[in-house]
């Protein structure tokens, strides 16, 4: 069993985006608004540390029910995502990208 994944299904139920799912969407586009760093912002808005942020961030952009709510949002975030994917891959291997 994993309990962690138990509390990723809690987070995010199957059927629509809770009202943490839309802050969350909300947040990524507009976090450079907040003064300082995104890590400190993420902390004072949600109350969470920056690792947990990015795992529900994570979890949430693969959901059709996000690419719903803001399509242009969540495809530029997959779209970095893969492209942060393809550069650490990239430097484990010795490649420059």
């Amino acid at each position: 069993m994993n309990p962690g994944r138990e509390d990723d299904d809690a987070a995010f139920p199957a059927d629509l985006l809770s009202e943490r799912d839309r802050q969350i969407l909300a947040f990524e586009r507009q976090w450079w608004k907040y003064a300082g760093a995104k890590e400190q912002a993420i902390r004072e808005t949600f109350d969470m540390s920056a690792t947990r942020y990015y795992q529900l961030l994570n979890i949430l952009i693969d959901r059709p029910e996000a690419l719903v709510h803001d399509p242009m949002l969540v495809k530029r975030l997959r779209r970095m995502r893969t492209q942060r994917q393809r550069q650490r891959a990239a430097r484990r291997l010795g490649i420059r990208p």
